[in-house]
């Protein structure tokens, strides 16, 4: 019996294949059936564009069904699913390519000519286009093919994601993310939330996070139920559906603008059971006015790229603010010392985990793989906690330098890189400041040269034409020199104790 998680999926929906998977914008229902049909004829497609299982396909497009049943198509084929950001410029796009190398990609129809350069360098064999209203030639290619396309042989540990995860050194690694490891997050999920066929979730996450894309839509999936497709968040739009639904999750900015919201009321949210916030640390004074105007507890859990979700608060018990709950399913967390040697509850330290739904490793990066892992198997997640006396894990700190806006992680150390290389530049410092709708904004210190003296509004243009937006400085503060510490070490907490009031 194969072990590919497309199988586990068609064994695992309802009964009847025309009940309903998701509600589209425009109010267009889509059938478990009408998904996996298109996903059949999409995976001929790749196939006779010589994709070949076990290939990959890259994947820069807006959020739509067709866009899910692109991902559903590679699972079902053997193929490894490359999802990139829609914010990506085309010299970060170029870097994902010819690190991964993929026999297809598909991009927005308005993206064909700006990556014609990056398609050519990466050597990409084939390229389509897919747009938001399900036109391109993707679909056009697959228009007359059979739907129904054999589901490809998997073991639990061949590859079905190549997901890139930011990098301490600027460049994005691709974690390698297995059928099994699916299959055992999605699973676990589905208990731990008490998912069931009659569950409507609100889906308003974008599709090429493992937010929107793994643990939202697999819980639906899995547990054979239907949810309301919102191309994004629009807190107007959201209030106006979230009597039909059961589910919602979000990032906290999503809580933060719908508290925002004078018509944010227990009416609306009466036949909501369960509200979930991940990506980003949600603020414990945003979780008691969540409470305060709703009386629902907001579920905060902790997971991932390389592992999906490592723990939740319960769904049945004590929610308790400022923590990420207990250790999910088959999740083994500990906290450990420089040494990686488990400290006692209560005792800080860094977060460690081993389980089923632990990444297989970095894509071309055996030595950065053996160095995440230690000598009996855990991986360092890099981020720092402790776990109270009830088993309930907290986050307190955090890899360094890590940067989380609006739930998307952000290096800085690729920030500087742009801004060092940019005239009249003569070196940066990027952090996070505290923001009171994105949790952090990106905030950049840079010393000029006195000679020419950049200026903020230039800078900032600059970036955007280089970097993904949510990357880009919404601040640039121009100095004559950055504090540094008796080694020579930029004090970063110091500049964000200057900028961050």
């Amino acid at each position: 019996m194969t072990a590919n998680f497309y199988a586990l999926l068609e064994a695992r929906r309802p009964g009847d294949p025309d009940a309903p998977l998701l509600e589209a914008d425009d109010g267009t229902i889509w059938s478990y059936r009408r998904i996996g049909e298109l996903a059949g004829r999409m995976a001929w497609a790749l196939a006779s564009a010589g994709a070949n299982r076990g290939d990959r396909v890259a994947v820069q497009v807006e959020k739509s069904p067709e866009a899910l049943a692109l991902y559903l198509a590679c699972l079902r084929s053997g193929l490894i699913f490359v999802p990139l950001n829609t914010a990506y410029q085309p010299a970060e796009i170029e870097y994902f390519l010819t690190d991964a190398a993929p026999a297809v990609f598909v991009c927005r129809p308005a993206s064909v000519t700006a990556l014609r350069s990056a398609t050519q360098g990466a050597l990409v064999r084939s390229v389509f286009t897919l747009d938001a209203d399900g036109s391109g030639t993707l679909l056009e290619a697959a228009a007359d093919r059979d739907p129904h396309f054999p589901v490809a042989e998997a073991q639990p540990e061949d590859l079905a994601v190549l997901i890139y995860t930011s990098g301490t050194t600027g460049r994005s690694k691709g974690a390698m993310i297995t059928h099994g490891n699916l299959a055992a997050n999605g699973l676990a999920l589905v208990e731990a939330w008490g998912f069931t066929g009659t569950d409507v979730l609100l889906h308003a996450l974008p599709i090429f996070h493992i937010h929107g894309l793994f643990i939202a839509t697999h819980c639906v999936l899995l547990a054979g139920a239907r949810m309301l497709f919102h191309a994004r968040f629009e807190a107007q739009r959201v209030l106006r559906d979230l009597p039909r639904a059961t589910v919602l999750m979000g990032v906290p900015t999503f809580y933060t603008r719908l508290l925002a919201e004078r018509d944010f009321t227990t009416d609306v949210t009466a036949g909501v059971r369960l509200f979930v916030s991940g990506s980003a640390p949600l603020l414990l004074e945003t979780f008691t006015a969540f409470e305060g105007r709703t009386g629902q507890r907001i579920l905060e859990r902790y997971g991932m790229s390389e592992s999906g979700i490592i723990t939740t608060n319960p769904l049945d018990g004590e929610r308790r603010g400022g923590t990420v709950g207990k250790p999910l399913r088959d999740v083994q967390v500990r906290v450990a010392d420089a040494e990686d040697q488990p400290l006692a509850r209560g005792e800080v330290g860094g977060v460690q985990i081993r389980g089923p739904s632990v990444f297989k490793g970095y894509w071309n990066l055996p030595e950065k793989t053996r160095e995440e892992f230690t000598t009996d198997g855990w991986f360092r997640t890099g981020d720092v906690g402790c776990f109270d006396a009830d088993g309930y894990l907290s986050i307190v700190g955090r890899a360094k330098d890590l940067i989380i806006t609006g739930g998307y992680n952000v290096y800085p150390k690729e920030i500087e890189l742009e801004l060092d290389a940019m005239p009249g530049v003569v070196e940066s410092a990027v952090i996070g400041v505290p923001h009171p709708d994105f949790g952090e904004a990106v905030t950049a210190v840079v010393v000029a040269n006195p000679t020419a003296r950049p200026d903020e509004a230039g800078l900032i243009a600059a970036l955007k034409a280089r970097l993904a937006g949510y990357k880009v400085p919404k601040r640039v503060v121009v100095v004559d020199d950055l504090p540094r510490n008796a080694m020579g070490k930029v004090q970063k907490n110091v500049l964000r104790e200057r900028y961050g009031r």
